[in-house]
C-alpha cells in the first residue's frame, strides 16, 4: 500500500515536524526569514500531516535538507552483549588512583604546614568500597 501511495502521501512524524521547525527557527535567527514569513511557515509545519505538507517549507533556505530528499531508513537494533560478559565494568583502579593522588596532596599539605591535618582522603575510599562490593556481587552471580 505504501509503495503505491508515494512519499508525499505518507504521514509525517512529530520528529519530522520538529526538525522542520528547528530549521525554520535557525533561518529566522540568521535573518533569512522575517517574523511574518516564519510565523506562516511554522504554522504550516506544525499543522502538517504528510511529507507533502512539509515539502516546500525549506526549499528556498540554504544549508537545509528538505525532507523529501532525506533518506528514510529502518531503525537498527542495539547490539546485544555476548552472553556471560558483564554488562558494566566497575572502575576500581581509577578510583584507587584518585585516592593515591588525594593522599599525596594530603601528605604534601601536612608536611609543608608542619602539622598532620585531618585525613580527608579516607572519604574517597567509600566509592572504592562500593565498587569492590559490586564486583564481588557480580562474581557471585556469574558462578551460579
Amino acid at each position: 500500500m505504501l509503495g503505491l501511495m508515494g512519499r508525499e502521501g505518507m504521514r509525517a512524524s512529530d520528529a519530522d515536524r520538529q526538525q522542520v521547525a528547528d530549521q525554520l527557527k535557525a533561518a529566522l535567527d540568521e535573518g533569512r526569514l522575517d517574523l511574518n514569513e516564519y510565523d506562516d511557515r511554522i504554522q504550516k509545519a506544525y499543522g502538517a500531516r504528510t511529507y507533502g505538507d512539509l515539502d516546500g517549507l525549506l526549499d528556498d533556505l540554504p544549508g537545509t535538507v528538505p525532507l523529501r530528499k532525506s533518506r528514510i531508513e529502518p531503525a537498527h537494533k542495539a547490539p546485544v552483549a555476548p552472553t556471560g560478559a558483564p554488562e558494566r565494568k566497575h572502575g576500581v583502579r581509577p578510583m584507587l588512583g584518585i585516592f593515591v593522588i588525594c593522599t599525596i596532596i594530603w601528605g604534601i599539605t601536612s608536611l609543608t604546614s608542619g602539622d598532620a591535618h585531618y585525613f580527608w582522603p579516607m572519604w574517597v575510599l567509600i566509592p572504592v568500597a562500593f565498587a569492590v562490593l559490586a564486583r564481588l556481587g557480580d562474581r557471585d552471580k556469574h558462578r551460579h
